[in-house]
């Protein structure tokens, strides 16, 4: 199994990769811009390097990037839609500079215009999207998996598939499941059985061929709750069990599993989640 955990980018993309090693990933998840801006700063040449050459030194990859929280590709407004649009645009470029073959958005928030209309806004942008960048962008997106919190679009496979159909030329268009997510919004994952059916249904409604990334969250609600809270791996209501059903799940084995849970400076977290998750792998 391919384990890692979403690492800090502060003081340059490089340092994230420093952080991956020493947290024991072996690979990452990172921000390629700050989260909370709309304006990127520009990659320069010198940090590039510096990016690349951690890489090749510590072994540690980067699986996916993950978009700002700002983008919301599925809002009635049309400036914030534009905005978010472009913002997009551009994370995308930014992946395929740094070499980063995924980049995992939350499929947006339709704030009220109704959950139909959200999910044709969202295919709507990502067919613009596809047609507008440069041919050579070998980046996939990733629609992520959501708890249905709000007006979140994304909290049922049905969603997801129903977006991935709207989408043309849909080739690059993958999702990326949280366990968090997917528990609270409603699909067991505790009881080998329910695991199983829930894993069934994610084949059946989307293929498991589309699945890219996984978030590999507890969670802090309880089942169905439609509440997005990670807790630490085994401290939560999914618990030891359920991410034994995951780890040894020999179909996931070559889908990156990355951490998104709380942490120190230290990374002494991401240390004892990581330890416990290859704990669990049955040899």
């Amino acid at each position: 199994m391919i384990f890692g955990a979403h690492e800090s980018i502060a003081g340059g993309v490089s340092n994230a990769i420093e952080r991956g090693k020493k947290a024991t990933c072996d690979t990452i998840q990172i921000f390629n811009k700050s989260n909370n801006q709309w304006r990127a700063k520009k990659l320069e040449e010198k940090e590039l390097d510096k990016y690349f050459q951690a890489i090749e030194e510590t072994g540690v990859t980067v699986a996916t990037s993950h978009t700002s929280y700002l983008i919301n590709i599925a809002s009635p407004n049309e400036e914030l839609n534009q905005k978010s649009y472009y913002a997009l645009k551009e994370e995308m470029e930014r992946c395929e500079l740094l070499k980063i073959p995924n980049l995992v958005i939350h499929p947006g928030s339709h704030t009220g215009s109704g959950e139909e209309t959200g999910l044709n806004k969202i295919a709507d942008s990502i067919n613009k999207l596809f047609a507008e960048l440069d041919s050579h962008n070998q980046v996939n997106l990733l629609l992520e998996t959501t708890a249905g919190q709000g007006t979140n679009l994304g909290y049922t496979f049905e969603q997801l598939s129903y977006i991935i159909d709207k989408v043309e030329h849909n080739e690059k268009l993958g999702v990326c499941l949280d366990t968090c997510h997917i528990f609270a919004a409603g699909y067991p994952l505790v009881e080998p059985k329910d695991y199983k059916k829930t894993m069934e249904k994610f084949d059946e409604v989307i293929g498991l061929d589309r699945l890219k990334i996984i978030h590999i969250n507890d969670s802090k609600k309880e089942f169905g709750s439609k509440k997005d809270r990670h807790e630490h791996i085994g401290k939560g209501f999914i618990g030891l069990d359920g991410f034994r059903n995951i780890v040894n799940d020999r179909r996931l084995k070559k889908i990156p599993m990355i951490l998104e849970t709380p942490k120190g400076e230290d990374l002494a977290e991401d240390i004892e989640n990581l330890r416990v998750l290859r704990s669990l792998i049955k040899k």
